[in-house]
């Protein structure tokens, strides 16, 4: 949620690809086969230094099953499923994560262009398909509209004055 990153980005995210001086991970291999580094945020530093410290001697991977191997797709899924379910949560998917990492950027007011990259879309259409408002996101949007009102009333009084 704090990073945007598909499932399988995850479980094949190795330390190699993480610079923790610069807050960055590079992803090799992905959906558009291209190569990126993203930035990292405070919440997502913190989780990769507490996963740091249980360091399997075997593997590179970051998230690491059992024997020190690739997690496995379904594993997940039914470990992930099963948090849901006991979370008490509905209608809820995994991809649902990295939907909910751009929409929290984009009611933040992060520009789309911004979201754009993290997201490593080609076009703008993908952020405006993943981010979703709030009603309570709109609210400076909306508001705008009073102060271009109120400057507008109060240029015109000061031109009557004249």
């Amino acid at each position: 949620m704090n990073t945007g990153l598909r499932q399988g980005e995850i479980l094949s995210l190795r330390w190699s690809q993480i610079d923790s001086g610069r807050r960055t991970l590079t992803i090799l291999e992905q959906k558009n086969r291209g190569r990126d580094t993203l930035p990292l945020n405070g919440k997502a530093v913190e989780v990769l230094r507490r996963r740091a410290k249980i360091r399997h001697i075997k593997t590179d991977l970051v998230f690491y099953s059992g024997n020190g191997t690739r997690i496995n797709d379904g594993n997940l899924r039914r470990a992930f499923y099963s948090a849901v379910r006991k979370a008490g949560i509905e209608r809820l998917g995994f991809h649902d994560l990295r939907h909910t990492c751009f929409t929290r950027m984009v009611q933040a007011g992060v520009d789309p262009y911004t979201v754009q990259r993290p997201g490593r879309w080609k076009g703008i259409s993908m952020v405006m398909r993943y981010a979703h408002h709030s009603p309570e996101s709109l609210r400076g949007g909306v508001e705008a509209i009073d102060k271009v009102y109120h400057n507008f009333i109060t240029i015109a009084s000061n031109e009557k004055d004249r």
